[in-house]
């Protein structure tokens, strides 16, 4: 009856053997060779139950990335755990024109892969309120005094101070950077007032501040970090998932010659203040000029960037478009309208002899005004009488003369170059007098459409003055709508439209604007951009700090985890190597009793042993 004989370089109590017959004998073995069966049965059985976990585990990954995120959200309104060691803080200070703002950000350790971004928050006290803090008047009130910035500045940095734990003081960086009211004064008086911060600041805090982080940043810069932080809080700059649609084939700035990469779309952003207006989008095309003229007045208007801690890394590489038209916001557009129609119609009355606007008995017809309102315009001395009609198409008309449009290719507004946009594959958030114009009054915010904006606005403009007031006074616009905004809601309603339609050229039937006063019910401000630019390195320090760690655990679990199928082909190879192995020594023990046999044979007749070679 054929035995199996299993024996392996073990001491030689542990050998054994299993025949059909002698099934049985195992229950005789000893309590080692049980020992070692048990092992090696734990062992298998193991790593099969762990390739299999582990694989739906990280199948699952990709399923819960979208929950993930939400609870992001959730517990980024939650307190700020200051005493965590592993939380980093950074300081922004926006030096703006009426104010100077500080805001305390805070992000996790970094979790050491050189694709993914810092995962920065705003930082939020004990009672979940964000840490900003703002003070009155602007930096540039101290033109004249420069001396004083420092002492103006500080009750904010005392203010983050007080929010930052002591012991990460030393490691924070503080970065002060200072906007529109700064970019009109004299080079001499801004170099002033960024000297006295550099210097005294360092005196009484110690946050990390060198010289670079105290400057006075342009437009293309700030609208540059705005369209960083918003597409950052949309989630635009994290990998592609499976049920991803929103995606765009990009050509990376610098290496025409390489592949076009995948990724994740990000979104345009328009911001109509009172005085300007600004639009800032990324181009993932390689752009054409239409002359060497062009393409000069290109170069100061697109921005190319790298936002991953490794240069080296293209996944992060951005170019964007970023334009700011002065004299373009809803107010300052409201001015030069008026300035416009009392030129014209003073040199009209000279002309024709009329007294047009001079007398409120005979006013002058604003198809821009809701109808029947009563108005002024007040200029040298002079005042013109006006009287609204509420003709929305006419008004339209009377603008479209103010867009500045030229006859060259690839323009907008003043005729300054536009790179062409791909309307079926981009979106695109409407701030500021965007949101206002749809959502004060018409009560239109959101997802936008051109068919119903039109209508509610001819509704609107059509609208007796009485009727309008009568509304006002019973609460049904929004909260903060003031008697003001109903007056210009007509003109400004207007005037969006044609920006965004004629001046930047958005068809009519463009569907993926977006309105919007908060990303996430969070106002985006361009100091989150500004610190995820600034900060984008800082990963670096986290990984070079845990390479070795990282070394060895990158293998431990990302060679495992993510190559389980090569990880399952080696072990079979390897069990196979020991099975085949185990036959050869079957081969060898079953050649061991024939020697002995011979020996004990030798023995009875006398004669001499003779060596038998191979004897285990």
């Amino acid at each position: 009856m054929g035995r199996i004989g299993i024996s392996c370089l073990f001491p030689a109590s542990w050998h054994f053997s299993i025949s059909p017959v002698g099934c049985p004998r195992i229950l005789n073995t000893n309590l080692r060779q049980i020992i070692v069966l048990s092992i090696l049965a734990a062992s298998v059985s193991l790593l099969y139950f762990s390739v299999i976990i582990i694989r739906n585990k990280y199948g699952r990954l990709s399923r819960d990335k979208k929950l993930q995120r939400y609870l992001a959200r959730v517990t980024d309104i939650e307190a700020t755990d200051t005493s965590n060691p592993n939380v980093n803080y950074g300081i922004v200070v926006d030096c703006g024109s009426s104010g100077s703002r500080i805001f305390v950000y805070c992000w996790p350790r970094h979790n050491g892969n050189p694709r993914d971004l810092l995962d920065i928050r705003q930082m939020r006290d004990k009672n979940r309120k964000p840490v900003v803090m703002k003070i009155k008047p602007g930096i540039s009130e101290f033109a004249t005094s420069p001396e004083k910035v420092s002492d103006y500045i500080s009750p904010l940095l005392k203010f983050a101070a007080e929010h930052v734990p002591r012991e990460k003081h030393k490691e924070t960086p503080l970065y002060i950077l200072c906007t529109a009211g700064m970019r009109v004064l004299p080079e001499s008086q801004q170099k002033a007032i960024l000297e006295d911060l550099l210097t005294d600041i360092p005196v009484h805090f110690d946050f990390l501040f060198s010289d670079s982080h105290a400057e006075v940043i342009s437009g293309k810069q700030e609208g540059v970090y705005a369209w960083i932080g918003i597409n950052f809080v949309l989630g635009r700059f994290e990998h592609i998932e499976e049920d991803d649609e929103a995606l765009v084939e990009v050509s990376i700035p610098g290496s025409e010659n390489s592949q076009a990469i995948i990724r994740k779309r990000t979104a345009g952003i328009l911001d109509m203040g009172g005085v300007s207006t600004q639009i800032a989008y990324e181009v993932p095309e390689t752009v054409s000029f239409a002359s060497s003229q062009q393409e000069e007045v290109a170069k100061n208007l697109l921005a190319e960037f790298n936002l991953g801690c490794d240069v080296h890394h293209t996944e992060h590489v951005y170019r964007v478009y970023v334009a700011t038209f002065l004299g373009f916001g809803g107010n300052a557009a409201r001015q030069r309208y008026e300035d416009r129609i009392f030129a014209n119609t003073v040199q009209k009355n000279r002309l024709l002899g009329k007294q047009t606007g001079l007398t409120p008995d005979a006013p002058y017809l604003d198809p821009c005004l809701p109808l029947d309102i009563k108005d002024e315009i007040q200029q040298n001395g002079q005042t013109m009488y006006l009287r609204g009609t509420g003709d929305f198409d006419l008004c339209r008309e009377m603008l479209q003369p103010f867009m500045n449009k030229t006859n060259e290719t690839q323009t907008s507004l003043n005729g300054v170059y536009q790179p062409p946009i791909h309307f079926q594959n981009s979106e695109f958030y409407g701030f500021s007098e965007f949101y206002y114009c749809t959502e004060d009054v018409l009560r239109m915010g959101g997802d936008y459409s051109a068919a119903k904006f039109t209508k509610a606005a001819k509704d609107y403009c059509a609208t007796k003055w009485s009727i309008l007031r009568d509304r006002f006074d019973r609460g049904l616009y929004a909260s903060h709508a003031d008697l003001h905004r109903l007056k210009y809601q007509c003109f400004k309603s207007a005037w969006m439209f044609e920006v965004f339609h004629e001046g930047f050229s958005f068809p009519v039937g463009y569907k993926n604007l977006k309105t919007a006063l908060q990303v996430y019910d969070k106002e985006v401000q361009w100091t989150l951009g500004a610190i995820l630019y600034r900060t984008r390195f800082l990963p670096l320090r986290d990984i070079q700090q845990d390479v070795f760690r990282a070394s060895h655990a990158h293998w431990r679990g990302v060679s495992f985890v993510y190559n389980h199928y090569l990880f399952s082909g080696c072990f079979l190879v390897v069990l196979l190597s020991i099975l085949l192995y185990l036959l050869r020594l079957r081969r060898i023990h079953r050649r061991s009793p024939r020697h002995s046999s011979a020996a004990a044979l030798w023995m009875e007749e006398g004669l001499p042993s003779q060596k038998v070679a191979g004897t285990l």
